[in-house]
């Protein structure tokens, strides 16, 4: 006899059940149909790239991360680890195809070989929106905007989106003479959240101190003095702007954050956002206002939806310059933390209604009551088998269908039917086909 394989999957990866995928896709919907309400048009990428395309602009953390390997053609390829990168490429390779603006949404699975743990495995789903072709004030608060909205279409009001300028901080830095330590110090800060001060201090004094070590330690502490912030949008402004000098970066990225407050506001949605200079996010394409999207009630989840500005992303595959902002929530982490909270719709199918098969003879029949209803808009199917009809109340309860529909052969002859609300047990007894389409719907 044949010796049976060990049904298994990955550390890191999982199968999802209908309920969990069920919940899921309600989501995915709520949030294409926001998207699409702000313009923006899906597009679709390959899992699989080569590896210079995507690792060309990336840390060595990055790539410890992704999965990569030679394929049977001897071509270096990697799984893709986010949507933004692959993005960039698909851009540079049709630009002549696509109109600037270009508002687009993809939400599809990526991978990643860091440790799993709550809420983070290896494979998961990334939601990702961006728009390229502009470098305004509007496009930047139009990101902000939707991430708000999209989460609030989902039924996640309780959230604070914090946001900062990497020009500000890369202007910080050239005033305190650190500009040459900017990617490795912004990497430290953006690890605040996780170390905390102490050990983001001791980083970067070690740091700051391979370039000059008496002044090591007094740069550690105007740099946690910047990125500590002050108690309001205007009063961090303030700190921030002191702290970066007056050079035309740092002015016109403290323009930038200005300009956005006051859209914030004109739109009456300032006190969901947070203006926190600690927010660097670690990736190298990021060049302007950059974001992190925090759960009120449970904020050791961490970020559930960031992203910010990469102006020169797309410049590693084109000559010419396309200006872009944009993104992504982490939908499985997203998922992890409301279930966590009970603030997830409990769904086990899609349907309103079950047909019994309570005569095989009448299979016909039923097909043609659940074709009617399927025509008036009700989720309904029938019950494949004729077998005791506590057998298919069970497999239907498991479903979570709230309606049975009930036909006998006398019922057949004079075309009504018996509606029961399986959650009430109450019964609608020889009613037509359009009553019963009126009292599911109601």
């Amino acid at each position: 006899m044949e010796t049976l394989i060990q049904p298994k999957v990955l550390k890191g990866f999982r199968d999802i059940l209908p309920e969990a995928e069920i919940r899921r896709s309600v989501l995915t919907e709520k949030l294409t149909a926001t998207f699409r309400s702000f313009g923006f048009v899906p597009i679709d990428t390959p899992a699989l790239e080569y590896s210079e395309i995507l690792l060309r602009k990336s840390n060595g953390e990055t790539e410890k991360q992704v999965f990569r390997f030679e394929d049977n053609g001897k071509r270096d390829v990697s799984l893709r680890f986010d949507l933004t990168v692959p993005f960039a490429r698909f851009i540079a390779e049709h630009k002549d195809e696509l109109y600037f603006p270009f508002k687009r949404y993809h939400i599809a699975k990526v991978w990643r070989g860091e440790k799993p743990q709550a809420g983070r495995y290896r494979e998961f789903v990334q939601c990702d929106f961006d728009m390229v072709g502009t470098d305004s004030a509007a496009a930047d608060f139009e990101i902000l905007s939707l991430m708000k909205t999209a989460l609030a279409a989902i039924g996640v009001e309780k959230v604070h989106i914090h946001l900062s300028h990497r020009g500000v901080f890369n202007a910080f830095l050239a005033n305190i003479n650190a500009s040459e330590l900017s990617e490795d110090i912004l990497r430290t800060v953006d690890k605040l959240n996780k170390i905390g001060q102490e050990e983001v201090i001791k980083l970067l004094t070690e740091q700051l101190s391979t370039v000059d070590s008496a002044t090591a330690a007094d740069k550690a502490q105007s740099i946690l003095k910047f990125i500590s912030g002050a108690d309001s949008f205007d009063a961090t402004l303030a700190l921030m702007k002191e702290l970066a000098g007056d050079s035309e970066l740092a002015t016109a990225s403290i323009k930038r954050l200005d300009e956005l407050h006051a859209m914030m506001k004109a739109t009456g949605i300032e006190a969901s956002f947070v203006l926190d200079p600690s927010i660097t996010r670690g990736l190298d394409y990021y060049t302007g206002v950059v974001y992190e999207t925090f759960l009120d009630d449970l904020p050791s989840i961490g970020s559930v939806c960031s992203g910010g500005r990469y102006d020169n992303l797309a410049g590693l595959y084109m000559k010419e310059k396309v200006s872009g902002v944009g993104s992504s929530i982490g939908l499985d982490r997203l998922l992890a933390g409301l279930e966590m909270l009970g603030a997830v719709e409990q769904k086990r199918s899609f349907l309103d209604a079950e047909v019994f098969c309570l005569d095989a003879t009448l299979a016909a029949h039923y097909q043609m009551v659940a074709g009617k209803m399927r025509s008036q808009g009700i989720a309904v199917e029938v019950f494949p088998d004729a077998k005791k009809i506590n057998q298919q109340y069970n497999v239907t309860d498991k479903k979570g269908v709230p309606f049975g529909i009930l036909i006998k052969a006398e019922d057949a002859a004079k075309n009504v039917l018996t509606l029961k609300n399986l959650k009430t047990r109450e019964q609608f007894e020889g009613i037509t086909i359009e009553k019963a389409i009126e009292l599911i719907k109601a």
